[in-house]
């Protein structure tokens, strides 16, 4: 655009819709700043939008509708232009997009490992018997459970910072968070112990962003397209495909991980029983050029060990409860 009258253009302008909350706001202003350093004469603004699962702070995600709750409203700015870009966290994605709008790049993924968080005790293994956890996921409690069918897994709502003070007050021995969280917040030091992936697999996306356009947004686009991160994108592709083929959501355990290397993606996966008592869990080895298919494969493995039971139930029950 030329000067007029010796005055400088206005800079585009890319809007970023974003949650409110403190973890959000960190990750979207960090892509608000490369984005900005990598196109100069781009300005970007970060819009805060109150999503459904932020508003119902009383109530377990699998009994209001579970990870749409936070991206829904979000969504429906994209569509209606009000904002050019949403950034998530990939484990509050649902497995299918609404129509016109596309994940367009995957920046690195941080840790995707689950954190162990006491100001009590140093491990998990060392909680006393009958000790209190606080999650907010059926896919942490199931494990936990499983893992020690003694404790007491209570539902812990909320932000970090008030799931930290929950455990601060004494209401429970231990909380349970995802790592990449504390990460991207500067409270790495308050992880007492990290879970290996054999003791706690995580969720779907867990620790990866995904960057949401609308399809026909190639200005966007090209704007975002340098922070594309080739093997975490090949990850999030095949966990989210293991997602949609067992049609799975906040309601069941469901738990995937997947690395990319060299020629080669490895895929682990899970589903389980409410109660811990029973996890089915296989892992393949795949093609790195072909993520969905791997994903598809190690879901219909473990629908044909037993999952398919489980699932059925639980949607069965959850159709009862409601």
């Amino acid at each position: 655009m030329p000067w007029v009258l010796g005055l400088k253009p206005e800079p585009m302008l890319l809007k970023i819709g974003t949650r409110g909350s403190k973890l959000a706001l960190a990750q979207s202003e960090w892509v608000k700043e490369q984005i900005e350093a990598s196109n100069p004469g781009l300005r970007v603004e970060l819009v805060r939008i109150k999503t459904k699962g932020d508003k119902l702070l009383d109530s377990p995600l699998s009994k209001i509708g579970g990870k749409g709750l936070f991206v829904k409203e979000i969504e429906d700015a994209l569509l209606n232009h009000f904002v050019d870009l949403a950034v998530h966290s990939m484990k509050d994605v649902p497995a299918e997009l609404p129509d016109g709008l596309q994940l367009a790049v995957y920046p690195e993924r941080e840790d995707p490992r689950d954190a162990f968080v006491s100001q009590y005790y140093d491990r998990f293994e060392n909680l006393p018997q009958g000790a209190v956890v606080g999650t907010s996921s059926l896919r942490r409690s199931a494990q936990l459970r499983h893992a020690r069918p003694d404790l007491q897994i209570v539902s812990l709502r909320g932000n970090v910072d008030t799931r930290l003070r929950k455990l601060a007050s004494g209401e429970m021995q231990a909380i349970v968070l995802a790592k990449a969280g504390l990460a991207r917040l500067g409270l790495l030091d308050r992880v007492t112990h990290t879970f290996s992936l054999g003791q706690m697999l995580p969720a779907i996306g867990q620790g990866a962003l995904g960057l949401e356009i609308r399809e026909d947004d190639a200005a966007t686009y090209g704007s975002i397209r340098f922070m594309d991160h080739e093997p975490t994108r090949v990850a999030a592709k095949a966990e989210r495909a293991f997602l949609r083929e067992l049609e799975g959501g906040c309601q069941v355990p469901i738990a995937a991980h997947a690395v990319a290397a060299d020629k080669e993606l490895v895929l682990e996966g899970m589903v389980a029983e409410l109660d811990g008592s029973r996890v089915i869990r296989d892992k393949l080895r795949g093609h790195r050029d072909a993520p969905e298919e791997a994903g598809i494969e190690l879901a219909r493995r473990l629908l044909g060990s037993g999952a398919k039971e489980i699932l059925d139930r639980i949607y069965r029950k959850g159709a009862i409860d409601t």
